[in-house]
């Protein structure tokens, strides 16, 4: 897998971006970090300064991944009750709507000893369910959270206030940025959403990407493995490794080339693939979709209303679902309707259906799950497979 790697210290009010990077078929791109890595680097200096600490131009982060950076602060503003810092959100050579943005933290004493993350301007908030955070809450996700509160935690340590912090997240472009982002889409209103899961924003091209996935899948054929486990991603390995009760170190990351995956497997020779993935993207499969991005398909509502309606839902249900944002808040409808079961079947047919088809000779089997509703289904051979697997594990 092709990872960032630590290049040389930057030095000076720079960036540490300069010193990530990937190797991609000969061309060294620079990676970026997310905007959470700039929330939790704005809310560190922020405290250090309002608990007593000297300001400084740069200020040093570790990211979920293990990665330190180095990142630049800009317009440090000092008040009697708080400190408000910057940093600037860099995509590296992956960029995107939110590259060079400033990120701010404005970070406050509060009386209650409670370390609180909140969402100011340009922030957005959560209006619709399935999301990452509870509705009315800001669009800052779980793991920039965290990030942010064990910075302020690390502040209180280190200078020794036994009191409480506030760090009100701020994009003042914010609201105008996400207008070119899906948050409208997705129920998030007025602002951008402070995301990541790493920390680290990797540039890669798609090519380059299955390019890696068939890199791994050499490697696994190479070393004897007849049966490969897939995942599109984290969700998929830590479920695989959760409720599915098994190992997922060795899962091949697919990314939303699904299709391309089954291809190359086929092709190396190997008996059977199963994919484990959240019903997000695997409920794309049920209607033949076979790379799950949303730009080239995003028909999740209405296969999932397609499939209600052969399971008894009536138009009323349906017009529901078909208004749904995600596929958790469109799993409550059916469930409050007792409609979520059959659903479930018929989709799994349907993915069962496409699958055997692109896999030609190979069996391909899927389990499919959502992080609100736990196991959804599998098809026919997949707990099979999913033994075969386990047994197969180094």
């Amino acid at each position: 897998m092709v990872r960032c790697m630590e290049r040389a210290p930057v030095k000076d009010n720079q960036a540490d971006s300069d010193g990530m990077y990937v190797d991609v078929n000969g061309r060294r791109l620079r990676c970026g970090h997310t905007t959470g890595t700039c929330a939790a680097a704005a809310s560190k200096m922020a405290a250090y300064i309002l608990l007593g600490g000297e300001a400084g131009p740069t200020v040093d982060v570790v990211t979920p991944n293990g990665a330190r950076l180095t990142l630049g602060v800009e317009d440090v503003r000092v008040s009697a009750d708080a400190v408000s810092c910057a940093v600037r959100k860099d995509g590296g050579d992956d960029i995107d709507a939110t590259h060079g943005m400033l990120i701010y933290s404005t970070v406050a004493r509060r009386a209650d000893g409670r370390v609180v993350v909140e969402g100011g301007e340009g922030i957005g908030r959560v209006t619709r369910g399935g999301l990452d955070q509870p509705v009315g809450e800001a669009a800052i996700n779980s793991v920039p959270r965290r990030m942010i509160t064990e910075a302020l935690e690390w502040a209180r340590s280190e200078l020794g206030h036994p009191g409480g912090l506030t760090a009100t997240i701020s994009a003042p472009e914010g609201e105008a940025v996400s207008k070119r982002t899906f948050n409208p889409r997705l129920g998030i209103v007025g602002g951008i959403s402070i995301i990541g899961t790493s920390g680290i924003v990797e540039p890669m091209s798609e090519s380059a990407l299955v390019d890696t996935i068939k890199v791994e899948l050499r490697v696994r054929r190479a070393a004897g493995d007849d049966y490969v486990l897939v995942v599109p991603g984290n969700y998929g390995k830590d479920f695989w490794e959760g409720s599915e009760g098994a190992e997922g170190g060795d899962a091949v990351k697919c990314s939303n080339f699904v299709g391309d995956t089954i291809d190359m497997a086929a092709l190396l020779g190997f008996k059977g693939l199963l994919l484990v993935g959240n019903l997000g993207k695997a409920v794309k499969l049920a209607g033949g979709v076979m790379n799950t991005h949303s730009r080239w398909a995003d028909c999740r509502m209405e296969i999932l209303s397609a499939n209600s309606a052969l399971a008894g839902a009536g138009p009323g249900v349906v017009g529901r679902i078909m208004s749904c944002v995600s596929t958790d808040e469109a799993l409550d409808v059916l469930k409050g309707e007792g409609l979520m079961e059959a659903t479930m079947g018929n989709v799994m047919a349907r993915i069962a259906h496409h699958l055997s088809y692109r896999a030609g000779g190979m069996q391909a089997e899927c389990i499919v799950f959502s992080t609100a509703h736990g196991r959804l289904g599998a098809t026919p051979g997949a707990d099979g497979l999913a033994e075969r697997i386990r047994g197969q594990a180094r």
